[in-house]
């Protein structure tokens, strides 16, 4: 029997401590409900290391667990070879997929670098998810609504474009 290879999504953002750990938890909940756990290998990560070994920001989780999320992960940051065990890694804003392809050894590797802004369709003065570290209860639930809205519609790209199904 052939072993299907798992599609990696990294998500990354500075600490990884609020934002791409909110995504990987809202994209593998997602991922979970269609059925299609067996087919994605989902992470997060962190652009600077701060934070690393630490559990994701108190109040991004006390946000996410109504909403059905999670938040167990383990700070870490990006790693080498994290650019040939995944095959999208996305950031948040600007400034963190500037330093996604800096970190990239490879024109390839650069093409797998993509903006979780690029995918909000809801909100239309978003481009970026923003940093809610220093802002209060509404900028965590402003950035589980952006992850919300940008996680379907890349996961819909993905399974559209990859041809991936149950």
């Amino acid at each position: 029997m052939k072993e299907t290879r798992k599609y990696g999504v990294l998500f990354v953002c500075l600490g990884n401590i609020c934002r791409s750990p909110a995504a990987q938890a809202v994209m593998q909940h997602m991922v979970d409900e269609r059925g299609l756990s067996d087919r994605f290998y989902i992470d997060s990560a962190g652009t600077g290391g701060w934070h690393i070994g630490d559990m994701p920001d108190k109040r991004m989780r006390v946000h996410a667990r109504p909403r059905g999320y999670e938040l167990t992960h383990h700070a870490r940051k990006v790693q080498a070879s994290d650019f040939e065990d995944f095959d999208l890694i996305v950031g948040m804003d600007a400034a963190n997929v500037d330093d996604l392809r800096c970190l990239a050894a490879t024109i390839e590797q650069q093409d797998k670098v993509l903006m979780m802004g690029d995918y909000i369709r809801q909100f239309p003065n978003y481009d970026y998810v923003p940093d809610p570290y220093y802002e209060g209860s509404e900028g965590f639930e402003l950035v589980l609504d952006l992850l919300e809205d940008s996680c379907e519609n890349l996961l819909d790209q993905i399974i559209k474009h990859n041809h991936i199904s149950k």
